[in-house]
C-alpha cells in the first residue's frame, strides 16, 4: 500500500513526499528547506540507508521500517523549537497505542503493550527502544527550518545497541510502515497543534510526564563530562531533565545518554 496522510493531517494542509529508498529523510528535508521549501511537508520512506541519530550515531532503517521527517519553517527561537521533540514523542506514542489496540482486536488474547517516552528522544516498548527522534534546525529566510526525524523499528531492530531494541513485529503488532505513518501524521497534527509554536508546551510537558519512562527512579546521565547521578525528578519548562542528587540538589541536564534503574550504575561506570 502507498504512504498516505491521515484525515486530520490532510485537512490541516500537510503535504507528503514518499520515497522507495533514500539516504536520509532529515538530510533531504534540510536540503529542500535551503532550496525554498517552507512546509509543512512529510518526507517518508520504508528504507533509509544513511540516516543518523543523536550524537552523529548511524540510524539505518532496513526495508519495512519507517523513517519519517516533518519539515516546517516557523518563527521561533532554537530553544523553543527544541521542545517540539516532546510533541513528536507524544504523536508517535498515540499512533502506537492506536495501532496496538487495533492489532489486539484482530488477535484476541494478545497482551496489552505499554509504551513510554524516554528523555530526551526515545520511545520504548517495555524497557526496549522502539523508536528514536532527531530534531535539527537551521535559519532560513522567513524563520527557522525545523526538521523532526522519527525512526521506528517496524519490521526489524538493530542488535548490540546501548539500550536493547525491539520492533513492532517482534512485539506481535502486525502493521506496516505505511499504516504507522498514516496514524503518526494525524498524531503529529494533533500534538503540533497543542504545542502551538511553544505557547502550549506546558500542556505538552504535562502529557509527556504522564508517559515518562523512569520518572522517580534512579538515573545516571552520561555526557562529555562526569556522569550525573540521582533521581529523575521532572522536566522543566525548557524540556531539560531535572535530577535530584543524593545531597538534595536539583541539577538541570540539557543532553546526554540516560540509564535508569539498575542500569544507572552501569551507565556511570
Amino acid at each position: 500500500m502507498p504512504f498516505k496522510l491521515g484525515p486530520r493531517a490532510t485537512s490541516q494542509g500537510y503535504r507528503l513526499a514518499a520515497f522507495d529508498q533514500i539516504g536520509s529523510t532529515n538530510a533531504e528535508a534540510l536540503s529542500r528547506a535551503r532550496a525554498g521549501e517552507r512546509g509543512p511537508i512529510w518526507l517518508v520512506t520504508p528504507e533509509q540507508t544513511a540516516g543518523r541519530g543523536r550524537r552523529h550515531r548511524p540510524w539505518i532503517a532496513p526495508r519495512g521500517n519507517l523513517a519519517s521527517s516533518i519539515l516546517e519553517v516557523i518563527d521561533v527561537s532554537p530553544a523553543v523549537a527544541a521542545t517540539l521533540g516532546f510533541a513528536a514523542g507524544l504523536a508517535l506514542e498515540s499512533a502506537l497505542v492506536k495501532l496496538s489496540v487495533e492489532a489486539a482486536m484482530r488477535s484476541p488474547g494478545s497482551d496489552d503493550l505499554k509504551f513510554s517516552l524516554k528523555w530526551p528522544n526515545d520511545v520504548l516498548a517495555g524497557r526496549q527502544k522502539l523508536a528514536g527522534i532527531l530534531l535539527e534546525a537551521e535559519a532560513v529566510p522567513g524563520g527557522l527550518a525545523v526538521v523532526v526525524g522519527i525512526g521506528t523499528n517496524v519490521m526489524a531492530a538493530p542488535a548490540d545497541t546501548p539500550t536493547p531494541a525491539t520492533s513492532l513485529r517482534a512485539l506481535g503488532i502486525d502493521v506496516s510502515a505505511e499504516e504507522l505513518f498514516t496514524a503518526l501524521s494525524d498524531g503529529w497534527a494533533e500534538f503540533r497543534g497543542i504545542w502551538d509554536n511553544g505557547g502550549g508546551f506546558g500542556e505538552i510537558r504535562r502529557l509527556w510526564l504522564e508517559r515518562a519512562a523512569g520518572l522517580g527512579q534512579a538515573v545516571a546521565v552520561k555526557s562529555d563530562g562526569e556522569p550525573i547521578e540521582g533521581t529523575f525528578d521532572t522536566i522543566d519548562e525548557q524540556g531539560c531533565m531535572i535530577i535530584r542528587t543524593a545531597a538534595g540538589a536539583r541539577v538541570s541536564v540539557t543532553a546526554g545518554d540516560v540509564y535508569f534503574g539498575s542500569a544507572a550504575s552501569v551507565g556511570a561506570s
